[in-house]
């Protein structure tokens, strides 16, 4: 598991808002409104309002603090990229501070979303000592509302007032556009422009194929598509890989697909479709009840690569299980798909064999389909061209 180094807080904010901040510092909401600041929104007002209520251990408004996130790549990240008042990831910038905001002593750290009732607002002692829980909690590529991680990976430090300028140490943009669009004056104050996609819950790299065929490096889990795939055993273990993050993300994913292992539904070259009623953005947003535009539903799409674990991935039932998706995607209402490159990781097998043959049946399909690349080994680009993958699975 990777480990966490706290290097920096986060302060996450409209790009159209960084010159400001860049010579007036981040400011309290409070600081904000009594000034008659001028300023783009990202956060739902509702969010917002929410704030204004809860209250520090001396009885202050977190209306009163500038906030900073231990962990930028979180769930009201996720909202404000997705569902805030911006347009979308290009918008948006987070801004790193340095650590040596923790030495004030005028301080409060929370032990996960501090508008939550169960995280705990500690003054500036007692809240380095939590520093240490903290670092493990926000040392996540995921998290869920029943093991309490998507409140704990949210902890804040909460600063007074105003957050001085020369105290943010670099800007992080989702996209070359973004970073294009904030440059010319983050340079003027010395700063520099960080191109960071995955924090931004945006692909690495993104490779159109078709007009619906697309190739991914990034973390599939966070594609919005409908239907995302699992490349799964017959035999019930989701012991690696994919497998092994879609059980614990999504622990109904699993008995799902271990009663279809016990009643052998599940077989080679018939993948299976679990049509799950509640979405991605519910679980992965902040204030999911206060999202308008969510994805209804996220389903999972179950895919034989081999009969068991513990054996090499068998193409020949790949492809069987190719064509079924071809002749079934739509009988299934299938509108949108996220596919690993199957049997290409724990499985064994090349992506020299298995992109085209991928290709062959996945560019039929006249709906929106993300491959997602091996994460395991780096694929060369010559057998990422359409030359390469379209040709030679045709």
């Amino acid at each position: 598991m990777r480990r966490v180094s706290i290097k920096e807080l986060y302060y996450i904010t409209h790009i159209n808002n960084i010159p400001s901040i860049l010579r007036e510092g981040i400011l309290s909401h409070e600081i904000i409104e009594t000034r008659k600041i001028p300023f783009t929104p990202i956060y739902n007002a509702e969010i917002v309002a929410k704030r204004r209520d809860i209250k520090t251990p001396d009885g202050r408004s977190l209306w009163s603090f500038a906030n900073l996130y231990f962990q930028a790549r979180n769930p009201m990240l996720y909202k404000v990229v997705f569902f805030g008042e911006s347009t979308g990831a290009s918008d948006i910038a987070v801004l790193g501070v340095q650590m040596s905001i923790l030495n004030k002593p005028d301080i409060f750290i929370s032990t996960g979303n501090a508008a939550s009732l169960l995280s705990d607002i500690l003054p500036a002692r007692e809240g380095k000592k939590a520093i240490p829980q903290i670092r493990k909690d926000i040392d996540k590529e995921y998290w869920t509302e029943e093991s309490g991680s998507k409140r704990k990976i949210m902890a804040e430090c909460l600063v007074p007032g105003i957050i001085p300028p020369e105290l943010i140490t670099e800007i992080y943009v989702a996209s070359h556009e973004a970073a294009d669009k904030v440059r010319p004056t983050v340079e003027k104050f010395g700063l520099s422009v960080v191109r960071e996609p995955n924090m931004f819950f945006q692909p690495f790299r993104k490779i159109d194929l078709t007009s619906g065929l697309s190739l991914v490096e990034g973390d599939m889990f966070f594609s919005r598509m409908q239907t995302v795939t699992v490349s799964v055993n017959c035999v019930g273990v989701m012991g690696k890989g994919l497998a092994s993050r879609a059980r614990y993300q999504f622990s109904d994913v699993y008995v799902f697909y271990q009663d279809l292992c016990r009643r052998r539904t599940l077989q080679m070259g018939k993948p299976y479709l679990y049509k799950r009623e509640s979405s991605f953005d519910y679980q992965l947003a902040d204030e999911p009840a206060t999202l308008s535009n969510a994805n209804s539903e996220t389903w999972f799409l179950l895919f034989p690569t081999k009969q068991d674990w513990r054996e090499r991935a068998d193409i020949i039932g790949i492809e069987k299980g190719l064509q079924w998706l071809r002749d079934n995607y739509k009988k299934e209402d299938i509108k949108s798909l996220a596919i690993p490159a199957l049997g290409c990781g724990l499985g064994r097998l090349d992506w020299r064999d298995v992109g085209p043959l991928m290709c062959k049946y996945l560019t039929s399909l006249d709906i929106q389909v993300w491959i997602y690349l091996p994460a395991e080994k780096k694929v060369p680009d010559e057998l990422l061209s359409k030359d390469f993958l379209l040709r030679h699975g045709s």
